[in-house]
């Protein structure tokens, strides 16, 4: 009866072994910048400077609004000089003035045919792991702009 038992809980325990699952896909891949076309890059271009105005404004305090040829409405009316001074206030605290933007990873969305541009933003102080996402969409105007919590891969 021992015997049986010990054969039960064995095989329990084999049958309960996780399974080593590979999550990542080929679709929506990152695209580095010696992959990406010309027209890629021109947009890269134009996030990366819609992106540091946004983060330079909180070193010199002046920031000048986004066009409609520039963003989206949605982004112009969330990035009003009164929020990004808001959001100046916080990160000047936080993370020291704002020194640039280092450009990382394109990933396309063929879904709603965007591209996000990750950038990791370098601050004045060592600690500061800030990631700026620009979203960039068929029009060639920013959709979306986000700041986050730095992680090495893209969620």
């Amino acid at each position: 009866m021992k015997k049986v038992i010990i054969l039960c809980c064995i095989i329990s325990l084999l049958g309960c072994k996780s399974k080593n699952i590979n999550a990542k896909s080929t679709e929506g891949r990152s695209v580095l910048p010696k992959e990406m076309s010309a027209e890629e890059e021109v947009q890269k271009n134009k996030a990366y400077d819609l992106g540091k105005r946004i983060l330079t404004a909180c070193n010199t305090s002046k920031f000048k609004p986004f066009t409609p040829n520039e963003a989206t409405e949605k982004v112009i009316a969330n990035s009003t000089p009164k929020n990004v001074k808001q959001i100046c206030v916080k990160y000047n605290l936080k993370y020291g003035q704002f020194k640039d933007l280092e450009f990382i990873e394109m990933m396309p969305n063929k879904t709603d045919n965007t591209n996000v541009f990750r950038f990791k933003a370098l601050f004045e102080y060592a600690k500061a792991n800030k990631e700026l996402r620009v979203t960039m969409n068929a029009e060639n105007k920013a959709s979306a702009i986000a700041t986050k919590d730095w992680k090495d891969n893209f969620e």
